[in-house]
């Protein structure tokens, strides 16, 4: 069984770029990039941490104002979900915030599509056939709601009923592939390459399937996304062995550049994990 808590410190990681990728989306509040944009760019993650609260109290007022605001509701969800899978530092805390990025996420899936109110606790056979009927206008909402509940699931590595969800939030980001292949850059497939490079082939994982993602992500990202790699060496590269391409990765992400337009902060953190990785692959391997 997956081991979430094992894997938080490299999932706050993995998380944070997924999500940094989509926080333009806040042009949508009609406050402008800006902001959204000198966050992505920021190289010091722990002003990032220190001044998102106030972004998210403006964003929960904005909502307050707007309740049925799709891109509100879709801004909120990111921006909690950032702040609970990366900054928050206690577990209580986290899942609190996680709960309202949650919370968040569904109402603009439902909002955007009235079908897909309550998707989550539906039984699998109605969920499938639910995401089957949404089109490629719902991917955004459908999109930050799976990371809110990927966060979710996260932070909230205590509770298995969580765990065994994952195969609904695999479904849903491969559904989001097969609407758009391309959409935010490969982010999609970079999950799923997480999700199926979590536990060898003997209790259920497809690693194989797992470095297609990867590969794909890559290429989608023209290499820039550095924590495409780390994920890679981390999850991929690790479960089958491999310490030749764990090496290779791992150190073409600490002698990249990781000032990249978008990508900065999450390229940042992950040089970080990459050095830690690298240090501890002398004893793993």
């Amino acid at each position: 069984m997956l081991n979430l808590q094992k894997q938080s410190g490299a999932m706050r990681l993995l998380i944070l770029a997924g999500l940094l990728f989509v926080l333009a989306g806040c042009a949508m509040m009609n406050i402008g990039d800006g902001l959204s944009r000198a966050i992505m760019n920021q190289d010091d993650p722990e002003t990032v941490r220190d001044g998102a609260p106030a972004y998210m109290l403006l964003t929960d007022s904005l909502i307050q104002d707007a309740p049925n605001d799709v891109g509100l509701l879709i801004a909120g969800a990111k921006l909690y979900a950032v702040y609970a899978g990366v900054f928050a530092q206690s577990p209580e805390r986290a899942v609190r915030l996680a709960n309202k990025a949650r919370s968040y996420g569904e109402r603009a899936l439902c909002r955007k599509n009235a079908s897909a109110c309550d998707l989550g606790n539906l039984p699998f056979d109605q969920y499938m056939a639910v995401l089957e009927g949404l089109g490629k206008r719902d991917v955004p909402a459908l999109y930050a709601y799976t990371l809110t509940w990927l966060v979710q699931i996260q932070v909230g590595n205590a509770d298995w009923n969580a765990v065994a969800e994952l195969p609904k939030v695999e479904a849903a980001l491969e559904r989001i592939v097969a609407l758009d292949a391309t959409y935010e850059n490969g982010n999609p497939q970079f999950y799923l390459g997480v999700i199926n490079s979590l536990r060898p082939p003997a209790l259920g994982g497809k690693p194989e399937k797992g470095q297609r993602y990867f590969e794909q992500a890559i290429i989608l990202s023209n290499g820039k996304a550095l924590a495409v790699k780390v994920a890679y060496a981390r999850y991929y590269a690790r479960l089958v062995y491999d310490q030749e391409l764990h090496d290779r990765l791992l150190s073409e992400v600490v002698e990249s550049n990781p000032v990249a337009p978008e990508l900065t902060l999450s390229n940042v953190l992950a040089q970080r994990e990459a050095v830690v990785l690298l240090e501890s692959g002398t004893d793993y391997f």
